[in-house]
């Protein structure tokens, strides 16, 4: 059976305070360039939607503008009242 060392366990200490602060420089430098890819593509979808709603705004309300009928309907009958 084998035993842990000292030695190994400080390698294995070293090992894993290095890939640590390796993790962190890289995270520092990657995550602001990625976030800022993430805002821009989001802010883009906003603005293909805005124009996309703000063209189906102007299509229908030009298009579905409700049109006069100057058909008349029967005619207008004045009622009056009778008292008894």
């Amino acid at each position: 059976m084998q035993e842990a060392s000292l030695q190994g366990l400080l390698k294995t200490l070293f090992y894993i305070i290095l890939f640590y602060y390796l993790f962190r420089f890289i995270a520092r430098l990657l995550l602001p360039i990625l976030a800022q890819k993430v805002v821009e593509k989001a802010n883009q979808q906003m603005e293909d939607k805005f124009r996309q709603h703000q063209q189906n705004q102007s299509t229908t309300a030009s298009t579905s503008a409700p049109k006069k009928s100057e058909k008349q309907v029967g005619e207008y009958i004045d009622f009056e009242e009778v008292k008894d």
